[in-house]
């Protein structure tokens, strides 16, 4: 392939929270790249997901959901999604549809991009959840704000219109030389998709018994010479009562979180792992720079 056709650009996902956009990212790409959970504001970091698409690559970033911001983790989350979004050559609003109407966050972010006169793809996801006369008229409220160059109708979770949306999107990419190999998937470090998964897990398997009080991190990374790896974690909580919730009556919660982190962690590694995981507490984590460093994210936000 010549260098002089090749095309490269950054398309910058956003939405409210649970809009949808890591199951986008996941579905474009092909692989897990990015924490997919029922529950809201589960990405905290931006994660970048590559498509190579002939002589195109596309690199999406999955930002964080934007809302309204409390605390200072949530402060500096949603500042990383509308970086995120400054950065990119294509801004795709991801909005949920199948409640037949758009949320208060959603069109917080329309009014936004309003504002700045910012000309955006929009994408109404979750369309096998919801009525065709509702769909095609939120479609028609959504081109009278005047924000969207073009409206897409997808569902990420059965790839309905991805695959037109994808093709769309690398006819805009600029030419320019790729930015990485043409077998990579994500910039994400190993040990940071490692961490994701498992707190992907602890999301899914504690439903609403743990509140987002709760961070993992990859402590120590060991590869062997038979292809293994040994891979020891830390879940950091807050409170003695947190604690007790991951680890359940007789250690079972967390041994249950060890075990459905591993399998898929050998899915995407393809090798064998051995997972070791420790739960600590850490009243004041949420107030650490650290750890706002290693998630990409400005503790100054």
């Amino acid at each position: 392939m010549s260098e002089e056709k090749r095309s490269c650009g950054f398309v910058s996902i956003i939405g409210a929270p649970n809009a949808g956009k890591s199951t986008l990212i996941n579905r474009l790409v092909g692989a897990k790249v990015s924490i997919v959970s029922p529950k809201v504001q589960t990405t905290r970091t931006r994660v970048m997901g590559i498509v190579n698409k002939d002589d195109t690559q596309i690199i999406f970033v999955d930002t964080p959901g934007i809302f309204t911001p409390r605390k200072r983790l949530d402060r500096a989350m949603v500042s990383a999604a509308w970086a995120g979004a400054d950065d990119a050559e294509i801004i795709l609003l991801i909005v949920d549809v199948a409640r037949g109407k758009i949320n208060a966050e959603s069109r917080s972010i329309i009014e936004k991009l309003q504002k700045q006169k910012r000309k955006t793809l929009l994408a109404l996801n979750k369309i096998d959840l919801v009525e065709k006369e509702k769909l095609l008229a939120l479609a028609a409220e959504m081109q009278a704000t005047g924000v969207f160059t073009d409206i897409y109708m997808i569902s990420a979770a059965t790839g309905d219109g991805v695959a037109a949306l994808l093709k769309d999107i690398a006819a805009r990419m600029p030419a320019g030389p790729w930015m990485f190999g043409e077998d990579q998937i994500s910039d994400m470090p190993l040990r940071l998709l490692a961490a994701e998964i498992t707190r992907e897990k602890i999301f899914l398997q504690l439903k609403e018994e743990l509140p987002y009080a709760s961070t993992v991190e990859t402590e120590t990374w060991e590869e062997f010479d038979n292809g293994s790896v040994k891979i020891s974690q830390v879940i950091y909580v807050m409170r003695d009562t947190q604690k007790a919730i991951i680890l359940g009556k007789g250690g079972t919660q967390i041994k249950k979180i060890g075990e459905a982190s591993r399998r898929e962690l050998e899915d995407i590694l393809e090798r064998r792992v051995h997972l070791s995981l420790f739960v600590k507490v850490r009243e004041n984590w949420t107030d650490d720079p650290e750890r706002y460093s290693a998630w990409g994210l400005d503790f100054g936000a």
